[in-house]
């Protein structure tokens, strides 16, 4: 069974390079409609959004190797077809300079962990 055939489920892009916090979201979104792609970095989060595969909302961290997440947000952000898709920033930089650049760059939401 697909996404694509199953009414109602909904596919989130998770990155976080944190394993337990990132399962954890996982988990939890798994228990609902959702289906959950996990990536650990922020290039993987680069090439989920850069595919064709419908992604309906993004929870993506800061502070991840190989680019963080506002590099990524600013490149989703550049894509056509990601330009509208909710982005939300789940991290442990809670500083209003981090919220205001997020924002800045398209940023749907803002939350500091620990939620």
């Amino acid at each position: 069974m697909t996404i694509d055939d199953t009414p109602g489920l909904r596919r989130v892009l998770v990155a976080d390079d944190e394993p337990h916090i990132g399962r954890i979201i996982q988990m939890k979104l798994e228990q609902g409609p959702y289906e959950v792609t996990l990536v650990s970095d922020g290039r993987a989060a680069i090439d989920e959004l850069q595919g064709s595969d419908p992604i309906d909302v993004v929870l993506l961290d800061i502070m991840m190797p190989y680019a963080s997440g506002l590099e990524v947000l600013a490149e989703a952000r550049k894509l056509p077809h990601r330009r509208e898709t909710p982005i939300i920033i789940l991290t442990a930089k809670g500083q209003d300079a981090d919220r205001r650049q997020a924002l800045q760059l398209g940023a749907t939401d803002f939350f500091t962990k620990p939620f």
